[in-house]
């Protein structure tokens, strides 16, 4: 955004988390919502556009109601997984919703949301290669030399409680097939040199840097951080194994009574049944990784027909320009304000 040219109050990559990690930033965000809310104020705004988190946005949406400013919502807060109560806010603040899942349209229309679907942004700029399906038939597969992906996810906590179970379960994987290699996946440079210095003695490894659809394209199985990554995965007709840690007791306790649905990991919330394993939480559970993933490379069958319902599950989400249809929807709005239009 700020190559864009666009004037950044704050940047906020750094204090991203999912669910009730989020509870040790609470401070923070409670100042920075004070800020934005004094900003709209003082400030000539023609239209509040945010995304996704409800604990987050709902109150700057409200904020900018009572200053009778328009409120786009691009990308939905997942109100179908936890806090379905918060719908009622959404209607009331939210002027327009631009979801990038199939089903959320129907799921916010019929609850009184104003809801477009955009397709997912993820993939206006994904080009289909040739190995994402041609070589997903796993004939001539071989375990021994298998290809695997890890991708430890971008947000620090992830980094943290994924990194070293992921390396664990693969160096288990490296004792019952010697050849078999991993390229681990860095959002960037400075994400890179975080899991070079913490990568634990004598796994071997190659790194790529921000290229989640790329490389699974170009692997047999991935070891995945839950998360929106896990669609570029699907895309690429990759089979994998996502996963997420957390505390035992704070699950127990706070996540497992506020999340909702059947499933956690986006693929399998699409496909409504458990296409892909899913440990969420493992808690630090290398055996049951290593396990899961065994069992996959055990399977070619198994592996190809993941690959091909990978593919067809995500072509709903491709093939659009989710970016020009948010940005039309924008102008239009701009365009209905009387300050603007």
């Amino acid at each position: 955004m700020a190559d864009a040219g666009c004037e950044l109050l704050e940047n906020t990559v750094s204090r991203a988390a999912m669910t009730y990690n989020a509870f040790a930033h609470l401070r923070y965000f409670y100042r920075l919502i004070k800020r934005i809310k004094l900003y709209l104020k003082t400030n000539t705004v023609d239209l509040v556009v945010v995304c996704d988190s409800p604990a987050f946005n709902l109150p700057l949406a409200k904020a900018a109601k009572k200053l009778r400013l328009p409120t786009l919502f691009y990308v939905a807060p997942q109100l179908w997984a936890w806090a379905p109560w918060r719908i009622a806010k959404l209607r009331k603040y939210c002027d327009k919703l631009c979801c990038i899942l199939p089903f959320e349209r129907n799921w916010f229309a019929s609850r009184g949301v104003d809801t477009t679907f955009v397709g997912n942004p993820l993939f206006d700029e994904l080009v289909p290669t040739a190995s994402a399906t041609a070589r997903r038939k796993y004939a001539d597969f071989n375990a021994d030399n298998a290809i695997i992906a890890i991708m430890p996810g971008s947000r620090t906590a992830e980094i943290r409680s994924l990194w070293q179970p992921m390396q664990q379960a693969a160096a288990a994987l490296r004792q019952k097939h010697r050849n078999i290699k991993f390229t681990v996946v860095a959002v960037d440079e400075a994400t890179r040199q975080i899991l070079e210095a913490t990568r634990l003695e004598n796994f071997k490894c190659t790194f790529d840097i921000g290229s989640v659809y790329q490389t699974a394209c170009k692997s047999d199985l991935t070891l995945v951080a839950s998360g929106s990554a896990t669609l570029q995965v699907a895309a690429a007709g990759c089979p994998m194994v996502v996963m997420y840690n957390s505390s035992r007791l704070l699950w127990h306790l706070i996540g497992r009574w506020l999340i909702t649905t059947k499933y956690l990991s986006l693929v399998n919330i699409l496909a409504q049944r458990r296409l892909v394993p899913e440990l969420m939480p493992h808690f630090g559970s290398v055996k049951s990784v290593a396990g899961t993933a065994q069992k996959l490379l055990n399977s070619p069958e198994r592996l190809s027909r993941t690959s091909a319902e990978l593919l067809k599950l995500t072509e709903p989400l491709a093939g659009g320009n989710a970016a020009k249809l948010v940005a039309n929807i924008a102008i239009e709005m701009l365009a209905n304000n009387p300050k603007t239009g």
